[in-house]
């Protein structure tokens, strides 16, 4: 049993009321949003003294995607982000009213301001220049104000386990059989060689060992963004911190890049997106060339590849989800392709 409620049927006026400190006469719920690894839902309240609405996240009502989460402590990543980390930053993240998660991480909630009225970002759909300007921006955000915090890059909660990348090494053949299976005719066959070349070098790439430079979102895409929040009243906010991490800032660059905007996108701005982060950085007091960070971001963009295929093979399977992953995997391989990305990480070796 857990002290707090673990599904949005067990949020009661009583218990908003006392979180809250508001007279809340009654609630009520539905499902928002398009995550596959936590439920999130929109409460409507009647009450005096709190907002009309707010939102909530709770654990994946699948099974295979709860399993998942557990199995890599992402609902206890989620819940410290908020408490522990998001206070330093200065990326835009909904404000929590209350976050508590089990001793065994199974079991969680999360319960935020609504920056509603927004423009929910698709992965699939992809998105225009404007968009992708905010979002890198809010990735300097994110990056810089915790580049070597040994404070925060040092917190217990966020270090991975010592064995996670012989588990992820392990288990990742087996996610690149599935993928290829489901998706080997949909997939543009050079793209998928990327993905097989990626899982013969899973050794290489899940055994990386470098130094931890700062706050590392590790699924930096649209789907976790919302635009326009609040009517328009703020340009972004950065939603779904269950992969955050400590590491390499250009993960989170060419993972946006790559399967977060789509070959389209970064075919025509590439250069932009990429000084424009440097910019930024600068500007936050982190000054970084694009030479120094070139290969950084050749290797990062493999990110996006072994996110989609690992994800493809250990959440539920839906038509949403073969459609993202497939968009993901386009975007995040072309760009891999185009820069060598198997190469660079060879020359790690």
């Amino acid at each position: 049993m857990v002290s707090f409620p673990a599904h949005p049927d067990d949020v009661t006026p009583q218990w908003l009321g006392e979180v809250l400190d508001a007279e809340v006469r009654s609630v009520s719920w539905k499902p928002i949003g398009t995550g596959q690894v936590g439920d999130s839902v929109r409460f409507t309240l009647e009450a005096d003294g709190a907002p009309r609405t707010l939102a909530g996240k709770f654990p994946a009502a699948d099974a295979a995607s709860r399993g998942t989460a557990i199995m890599f402590g992402l609902y206890r990543k989620e819940v410290e982000f908020y408490r522990q980390t998001a206070p330093h930053l200065e990326v835009r993240v909904p404000n929590v009213h209350f976050a508590d998660v089990s001793e065994d991480g199974g079991e969680f909630i999360l319960l935020f301001e609504d920056v509603g009225p927004a423009r929910q970002g698709d992965q699939i759909a992809g998105c225009g220049i404007e968009d992708a300007r905010h979002a890198m921006r809010q990735a300097a955000a994110i990056h810089a104000p915790s580049w070597g915090r040994e404070d925060l890059l040092q917190a217990a909660w966020i270090q991975p386990p010592a064995s996670l990348g012989e588990t992820i090494a392990g288990l990742y053949p087996q996610a690149q059989a599935v993928f290829r299976e489901r998706y080997a005719d949909s997939l543009e066959p050079e793209l998928m060689r990327i993905c097989e070349e990626l899982a013969e070098a899973a050794p290489i790439w899940f055994h990386r060992t470098e130094p931890p430079k700062c706050i590392v979102h590790g699924d930096f895409r649209l789907d976790n963004m919302l635009f326009d929040i609040g009517g328009g009243a703020e340009p972004i906010a950065v939603l779904d911190w269950q992969t955050v991490t400590i590491g390499n800032a250009l993960t989170d660059v060419a993972y946006f890049m790559g399967c977060g905007i789509g070959e389209k996108l970064w075919r025509d701005n590439e250069d932009e997106l990429l000084d424009l982060w440097l910019a930024e950085m600068t500007a936050h007091g982190v000054e970084l060339t694009r030479e120094e960070v070139w290969d950084d971001y050749r290797r990062g963009v493999l990110h996006g590849v072994s996110t989609a295929v690992f994800s493809a093979a250990f959440v539920e399977r839906t038509a949403r989800g073969d459609d993202n992953f497939l968009s993901m995997a386009r975007g995040s391989c072309s760009l891999a392709l185009a820069r060598d990305s198997i190469g660079a990480l060879k020359e790690t070796i």
